[in-house]
């Protein structure tokens, strides 16, 4: 880390700079320290401004190696066949199992956020459009599920920044003015348990784009590479950490993964409400880590639960 001074005006700005290196190129933060300061107050100020440094650099979060923590021959056996003749495959699901995904997902997705609408009610919502005594944002939010869902049956659109936006439109229209938008400089997120404890800091503002950029590099550089559930994964994993959005960030994320099972022939798969402790617990492994095996064990449960509820 170096100080900078830069002069304007016959007056003189000072800044903390640092300059690292991620996926080939040179990146620099910069922060503020003042102006004309003596050299016991520039200390100062460029000791507290490291430590900001240190907590921004810890929040760029780099795409860790897939296979990091290797799996087992059984999970990688289970992985193949998923792909293989014979095995579930996305040309199975009828229009009446795609209606129960889609409701069970819709319910599901929300629930895990914290919706109140009861699994029989997202089916009174979606097939009789009869709405039962909750929050007009939380109905809304249900419809929104539901048409993102069809959005990305239909749309020929992978992985990119201007999927993950409308996305985030799509579901959250008519429940938050800032649908379809990323946060803005200056608005960050943390994420804080029942116990007050911080548990998650979102990206920096200001590198949203650059890191969401780099995961659709990463994605089209890897597509033919991985297993297409390691792939879903990892970009969802990568989202969750990035946190683009002020809030929403979940939804966007499970619905970019079913996104990315689809582009490559593979049904969609559904985080069940009574997964959510081992879903977030996955989450952290890969935040703290890079640790994506805990991801790729439950999505492996899940798809066998699809299976037999759809009797194949």
């Amino acid at each position: 880390m170096s100080i900078e001074v830069r002069e304007r005006n016959g007056i003189e700005y000072y800044y903390l700079a640092h300059s690292y290196r991620k996926f080939g190129k040179v990146r620099k933060i910069r922060i503020y320290l003042g102006r004309d300061l003596t050299k016991n107050t520039l200390r100062s100020k460029a000791k507290e401004a490291q430590a900001k440094i240190t907590e921004k650099l810890s929040r760029i979060n780099k795409i860790a190696d897939p296979y990091k923590v290797a799996l087992s021959d059984s999970e990688l056996t289970e992985l193949r066949k998923l792909t293989s003749i014979g095995r579930i495959k996305l040309a199975h699901l009828s229009e009446q199992d795609w209606l129960k995904f889609t409701e069970v997902f819709t319910y599901d997705t929300n629930a895990i956020e914290g919706s109140t609408v009861e699994q029989k009610e997202v089916v009174d919502i979606l097939e009789k459009n009869e709405w039962p005594n909750k929050s007009k944002e939380e109905i809304s939010e249900t419809f929104g599920v539901a048409e993102a869902v069809k959005y990305i049956r239909e749309t020929k659109e992978e992985v990119s920044i201007e999927l993950i936006k409308e996305l985030h439109r799509i579901v959250f229209k008519n429940s938050k003015s800032f649908a379809g938008n990323l946060r803005k400089l200056g608005e960050e997120v943390v994420v804080i348990d029942s116990n007050r404890n911080i548990v998650h800091r979102g990206a920096p503002s200001s590198s949203i784009l650059s890191l969401l950029s780099e995961l659709v590099i990463w994605y089209k550089t890897n597509k033919q590479k991985y297993p297409p559930l390691v792939l879903a994964a990892v970009v969802h994993n990568q989202f969750e950490n990035i946190h683009p959005f002020r809030d929403g960030n979940g939804r966007v994320g499970r619905l970019l993964l079913i996104n990315i099972l689809l582009k490559h022939k593979l049904p969609p798969v559904n985080i069940e409400l009574e997964n959510r402790i081992e879903y977030y617990n996955a989450l952290q492994r890969y935040e703290l880590d890079g640790d994506i095996r805990p991801t790729i064990v439950l999505l492996l449960k899940e798809y066998r639960r699809l299976k037999k509820n759809l009797n194949m």
